[in-house]
């Protein structure tokens, strides 16, 4: 299984889907939110987007350590919608975005009518990391250094 398949296959928990949301473009969010609000369904914002710092922690790959890289700007906000709570959390200060990230979630935790579609762009979304990945890999394989196995 390739590695886009792998991410497309994944879009399926909550926890890929809000990943994946997070790294969609502002326009088509926005624009899929307003099809889930579309119906009418009851919005309630329950945390408002607000802007902060988030401390980021990476795992250092020999020895296994945690160390605090630095932090972050990042948004977050949480909504509940027809019933289900939606949460998102991007990098930036785009509040239109993760707003709509958030009523996005909401829609596809509670299998209304557009869930389908933020499935759909979840599989986008993933396939054009994936693509962007590849690319990364692909400009940088010039650059290995292959030793010879000595027997």
């Amino acid at each position: 299984m390739s590695v886009t398949e792998q991410r497309v296959a994944a879009a399926e928990s909550r926890e890929e889907r809000v990943g994946l949301l997070a790294q969609a473009g502002t326009a088509e969010l926005v624009a899929l939110a307003d099809g889930c609000l579309a119906d009418g369904a009851r919005l309630a914002v329950l945390v408002p987007p607000e802007v902060g710092c988030v401390a980021t922690e990476v795992l250092e790959p020999v020895g296994h350590e945690r160390f605090l890289l630095g932090d972050v700007l990042a948004c977050r906000a949480e909504v509940e919608l027809g019933g289900s709570r939606g949460w998102a959390m991007r990098l930036g200060d785009d509040r239109a975005a993760v707003l709509a990230a958030a009523v996005c979630d909401a829609e596809a935790e509670a299998d209304r009518p557009m869930a389908g579609e933020v499935a759909a762009l979840c599989h986008r979304v993933a396939q054009r990391v994936a693509a962007a990945e590849a690319a990364e890999w692909a400009a940088l394989a010039p650059t290995v250094v292959a030793f010879e196995e000595l027997a």
